[in-house]
């Protein structure tokens, strides 16, 4: 099916956002910390048209699953909450957006850690820039994308995804205080390259998981600390004064903050595989994020030839894990895993 079987016309236009994969700053964006994503190559791709009879209709080619809006007061599930959230919040900045055929495809995977929500929040504000003419610059379509997610999809989720999707390429990592929202292009480490490989056991973040608990947790060890958020400190001994889980929750944070921090001053890809083994074993034990599955993918990886180091990505419970690895190997290395 295309978007003129569906929708009985052509689109008016059409936009796109990559997935991400994050190297390393895991769960620290919603403490305002530093994060190192990239883009990935698998996109996802919105194209758009006028609707002609006074209601939103929005079409996903990957779960050929259609959604009628037709009550703008009742936030839809699933992909279209992304959507309609997107068009929510655009107007109510004063933004007037008319009924919208709206029609989603992707190359990025669902529940992987992949950041799919993000593409598609992305993509769908990118196309309703280019069909509307609207003024938002690209961290102002980061932003809103976040927000659709929050306040439409139920995930209190930080920026970096966004942001990544938003900003990122393929051929650089992308160091991001999200704070401030200060940026720059840091290139991978010499003589490697990315492996991703899925774990097979799907995560949802939204509700029902421990996502929203674990920032829940983090925000309460920042105020029996005395701090705005946890990237306001750098030491890990000052979480050894909280109560469990909390200490072990800061200590991640803390300890993740300082791991990006010597990454992106430009180590070789041996420390950069160090800091990612380092990063996977705190996000197992002390953030509690990690499963048996995604585990034993990542010992795997990391004992094996040519892997300079390997890590949960994403915000846990299931998903991809992802390897530094010889440049060139990444396809061999996978295969023998894979076997």
């Amino acid at each position: 099916m295309n978007f003129q079987q569906i929708f009985g016309k052509s689109p008016e236009t059409e936009a796109s956002a990559p997935g991400r994969v994050n190297l390393l700053g895991e769960h620290t964006d919603y403490n305002d910390g530093f994060v190192l994503p990239t883009a990935i190559p698998q996109r996802t791709t919105v194209q758009l048209g006028f609707s002609t009879d006074g209601h939103h209709h929005f079409y996903s080619e990957d779960l050929d699953e259609q959604v009628n809006i037709l009550e703008i007061n009742h936030t839809p599930s699933g992909f279209a909450s992304y959507i309609f959230g997107c068009i929510q919040l655009l107007q109510k900045q004063g933004y007037t957006i008319p009924p919208l055929s709206l029609y989603v495809k992707s190359t990025v995977p669902i529940g992987v850690g992949l950041s799919s929500s993000a593409a598609l929040e992305v993509a769908t504000l990118r196309g309703l820039r280019e069909l509307l003419n609207l003024p938002i610059n690209d961290v102002e379509i980061a932003q809103l994308g976040q927000q659709a997610e929050i306040q439409y999809a139920g995930l209190n989720c930080g920026i970096m995804d966004q942001m990544a999707s938003s900003l990122a390429g393929t051929d650089s990592m992308l160091f991001l205080d999200t704070r401030t929202l200060e940026r720059r292009v840091i290139p991978f480490p010499g003589g490697a390259e990315i492996l991703v490989i899925d774990s097979g056991v799907h995560h949802a973040l939204a509700a029902g998981s421990g996502y929203n608990q674990r920032r829940a947790e983090s925000e309460e060890a920042a105020r029996r600390l005395g701090v705005k958020a946890l990237r306001d400190i750098t030491d890990p001994q000052a979480a050894e004064s909280l109560p469990e889980p909390l200490r072990r929750r800061a200590r991640h944070v803390i300890t993740e903050d300082n791991r990006v921090l010597e990454a992106v001053h430009g180590v070789s890809a041996k420390r950069f595989g160090e800091l990612m083994n380092a990063s996977h074993a705190s996000q197992r034990n002390d953030y509690e994020v990690s499963v048996p599955a995604v585990d034993t993918l990542v010992a795997i990886l990391q004992k094996t030839p040519g892997v300079f180091g390997a890590r949960l990505t994403g915000g846990g419970f299931g998903g991809a894990s992802v390897a530094l690895v010889v440049a060139g190997e990444g396809r061999g290395i996978a295969t023998n895993v894979l076997e």
